[in-house]
């Protein structure tokens, strides 16, 4: 039988208890923050790199053809020869002309024979002025027509107009030539052009930001990847646009004093354009609905709201912002799918530039 004292001391600790529990059931406790990572918005100068597949010409270059018609008699050069101005190439005999020039040389000596007879004969009043004039008209026929075989005989040699690289030799001594044949080309290697298609949007940008004849400069990446060691600059822009590529195609010069570029070779141009104080903003930062990107921004309470943003021109792994955000507010780097507009978080805010450090360090996409 339980005394009446410690049955109320039961009682009261039951009580105790029940009250305990009860009120454990209704308690809640407010989640943890997440910690993130954050950055702040940073206006500043970007250069930006682009690349175009360009196609790299001599400033000359010429195929050298038979002008006329003959044997091959001799071949003064060999492939890949460097030429001066003036060099002996080929020498061709036109036997045709050869027998052209003997026979205006007899004819042209005949008609000033005539002359001369005529002329003595005009001296002693045999003769009318209208004869000697005739034979003086065909002394000077005679004379044009030697020198015009004389002219063709002189295209049977063929010498080099301009320095340059003597191509592939198209013929052998000994050979039958027609009027017209080719028989190599001649490349000035001293300067090159170098053509590249570039948008019309990019077109546009580069004029908003460039006067004609600026001479802009440029680099040249060679097929092995090396970056050639000679500047180049913007020279000149095409006149029309490719309707079906939608490009322009510009012309860099650079010059080729060691003779490393030839002409046909490829390779791509590289242009650096500096973008002044622009907001950047890291793409991971981001993500879209439907057509519009956002982020989220962090207040000073520590709230992440989530804001609809501008941007414009795609750096690698960057936006630049056009509209939206302001130098110096916060914005989170990860964690976007985990958190909910008004969540309240941790950041942990990192250097702007040490953010694009890391970005630098990502494979292109």
């Amino acid at each position: 039988m339980i005394k009446r004292g410690c049955l109320a001391a039961v009682l009261a600790l039951c009580a105790s208890s029940a009250g305990a529990i009860g009120c454990g059931e209704h308690e809640t406790h407010a989640p943890e923050p997440l910690h993130l990572d954050a950055t702040t918005i940073v206006r500043r100068d970007t250069e930006i790199e682009r690349e175009y597949v360009c196609q790299i010409r001599a400033i000359r270059h010429i195929e050298v053809r038979a002008i006329e018609s003959g044997y091959l008699r001799e071949t003064f050069i060999d492939e890949g020869q460097h030429v001066e101005r003036g060099q002996r190439l080929f020498q061709i005999t036109p036997v045709v002309y050869q027998a052209e020039v003997a026979r205006s040389q007899a004819e042209m000596h005949l008609a000033e024979v005539e002359y001369q007879n005529t002329r003595m004969l005009r001296e002693g009043n045999v003769v009318s002025p209208q004869e000697l004039a005739m034979a003086q008209a065909n002394l000077e026929r005679a004379s044009a027509q030697t020198s015009l075989a004389r002219a063709h005989l002189r295209f049977a040699s063929l010498d080099a107009p301009f320095d340059g690289i003597i191509g592939r030799l198209m013929v052998r001594s000994g050979s039958l030539l027609e009027e017209g044949d080719l028989l190599t080309v001649l490349a000035d290697n001293s300067e090159m052009w170098v053509y590249f298609n570039v948008s019309e949007g990019e077109y546009l940008t580069y004029r908003a930001t460039h006067e004609v004849g600026d001479p802009v400069p440029v680099e040249l990446r060679l097929a092995n990847g090396e970056i050639f060691d000679q500047p180049g600059v913007i020279q000149t822009i095409e006149a029309d646009f490719n309707n079906e590529t939608g490009t322009i195609a510009f012309r860099a010069g650079f010059p080729n004093p060691n003779g490393i570029l030839r002409h046909g070779g490829t390779g791509e141009i590289v242009m650096r354009t500096t973008l002044p104080h622009v907001l950047l903003i890291p793409q991971a930062a981001t993500f879209h609905v439907l057509d519009k990107v956002y982020v989220y921004v962090i207040g000073d309470d520590e709230r992440v709201h989530a804001r609809e943003i501008q941007v414009g021109m795609e750096l690698p792994h960057l936006w630049v912002v056009e509209s939206g955000l302001e130098e110096g507010e916060r914005v989170l780097l990860d964690g976007l799918r985990r958190v909910h507009d008004g969540d309240v978080v941790e950041p942990n805010l990192r250097d702007p530039a040490e953010v694009e450090r890391s970005l630098r360090e990502l494979p292109a996409h």
